[in-house]
């Protein structure tokens, strides 16, 4: 069993060591195979987004600003006006590889307010503030993943049965994570879970990821398919369910992996606590419910194809695929940030975030 600071360790996206490039963990090879994939240009760090090499809200934050950094010293404008023209063209683009995800359009903002910081200073000067902003970026997700491990730790105990979907560990973000940051943090300490984690269909993200970083964690993890879950909470075997967070508007309803909402309706129906685990960076108090977020749709091929040897449906059956639903703000049992734990009603307790 490797050791588990090995896993809550791991880096899943990093700045080259020479500075001209991303450098990440090819997600879609994962369990079975661990490659690394450099990115440098807008093309291939757009698709890596786009095609879910790289995912996660925070891991696609990071990403996305050492991106912006890695083509702004691309730019061979030395003209301040001229420059920032051409940034904000590369920021648009990589801007449109996921329109759901918040912490995309936040990095690149921040990485944007730091080029118009100070317009007085030149353009050598100016990558110099875009390099520091995002390690300030990369530094700040770690922190802030321990802080809501914490917090999130503090609700649940040792022993407990704990129901995860879709992945939200250190692949996703950095360090412990997110979603599943808590059991890192607790079996650290020498705490024991039992984690039933969703397949999370159609992409297996909790089949692929969360149980792979789980067992490799040495955490008691039992893979269960989506419409398994009510059977076992039935059981009573869940003691809570946790789960990360795309988008949380400023009343709580959260945007997260499809079939979180399912997950939450069942949680209700059982009386088990269900927690939403997230950055304050996902929090989009400009969104007033989840009513207003836009929903990804994905290639029907997803659901057809991927993972099979044959299509298990026939070419010209129609398909609805959502990359995410809305969980409706009455079914959050709590919303778990770096700040602090956030109980209903939202439209107050997240408005005292900021």
């Amino acid at each position: 069993m490797e050791n588990i600071s090995k896993v809550t360790h791991i880096e899943s996206v990093r700045l080259s060591d020479d500075g001209t490039c991303v450098v990440i963990i090819d997600q879609t090879q994962l369990p079975n195979r661990t490659e690394y994939l450099e990115l440098s240009s807008a093309e291939d760090i757009w698709d890596a987004i786009y095609t879910l090499k790289v995912r996660g809200a925070p891991a696609i934050g990071i990403c996305a600003a050492y991106g912006i950094y890695c083509l702004a010293l691309q730019i061979r404008e030395t003209d301040y006006d001229r420059f920032l023209c051409e940034f904000r063209k590369k920021k648009a683009y990589l801007d449109s590889s996921r329109p759901t995800a918040v912490n995309l359009s936040w990095a690149l903002n921040r990485m944007e307010r730091a080029v118009l910081a100070d317009r007085s200073k030149d353009v050598g000067e100016i990558l110099e503030l875009l390099k520091a902003e995002s390690l300030k970026i990369h530094r700040e997700d770690i922190d802030m993943c321990k802080a809501i491990s914490e917090y999130g730790l503090s609700l649940i105990k040792d022993g407990d049965g704990i129901l995860t979907h879709c992945n939200a560990g250190p692949l996703a973000t950095s360090r412990y994570g997110t979603g599943q940051g808590p059991l890192f943090l607790g079996k650290e300490r020498g705490m024991n879970f039992r984690v039933y984690a969703d397949e999370t269909r159609p992409l297996l993200r909790g089949a692929r990821l969360t149980s792979y970083e789980l067992q490799k964690a040495g955490i008691d993890v039992t893979l269960i398919c989506d419409n398994m879950a009510s059977i076992v909470m039935k059981n009573g075997w869940v003691q809570a369910c946790m789960v990360g967070c795309d988008r949380v508007a400023a009343n709580g309803d959260t945007a997260n992996k499809i079939g979180t909402s399912g997950v939450a309706i069942l949680a209700k129906y059982y009386g088990i606590p269900f927690y939403v685990l997230g950055p304050t960076s996902t929090i989009d108090m400009n969104c007033k419910s989840g009513e207003d977020i836009h929903i990804e749709l994905r290639e029907p091929e997803e659901i057809k194809e991927k993972f099979y040897q044959e299509p298990v449906a026939l070419k010209d059956v129609k398909c609805y695929n959502p990359s995410f639903d809305v969980t409706d703000h009455s079914l959050i049992t709590a919303i778990v940030t770096e700040k602090g734990v956030c109980y209903p009603p939202y439209t107050e307790s997240l408005a005292k975030l900021f």
